[in-house]
């Protein structure tokens, strides 16, 4: 099992079961260098990022009285579901936190 606690501003947030907290990637990020080579159109560049940096993952789901760690790790790039997550905002930085459901892909 892996337990990583994200250190921000007052608190600390460390993300239950199979949710992942994510730091979503600000406009210039995802049009800079971060992109990785995904062309997003125009229309979408004004919406929220559906892309961030992984920094907390929770223990993992209990399935059949077992926990299955969460198989997105710490420092990952992820592409995550649009509106499918809960904003957090700690110490003025804005987070998400998403069930590892909602996670698409891994971007590498």
């Amino acid at each position: 099992m892996q337990k990583k606690k994200k250190q921000s501003g007052k608190g600390k947030i460390e993300p239950l079961a199979d949710r992942v907290l994510v730091r979503p990637y600000t406009e210039e990020e995802v049009k800079g260098e971060k992109h990785f080579g995904i062309i997003l159109p125009e229309s979408v560049s004004k919406e929220k990022s559906a892309q961030g940096e992984v920094v907390a993952v929770g223990e993992g789901k209990i399935v059949d009285g077992k926990v299955v760690p969460v198989r997105v790790r710490v420092g990952e790039t992820v592409i995550f579901s649009k509106y499918s997550y809960d904003e957090v905002e700690v110490g003025g930085e804005e987070f998400y936190l998403i069930k590892e459901e909602n996670i698409l892909a891994v971007i590498r």
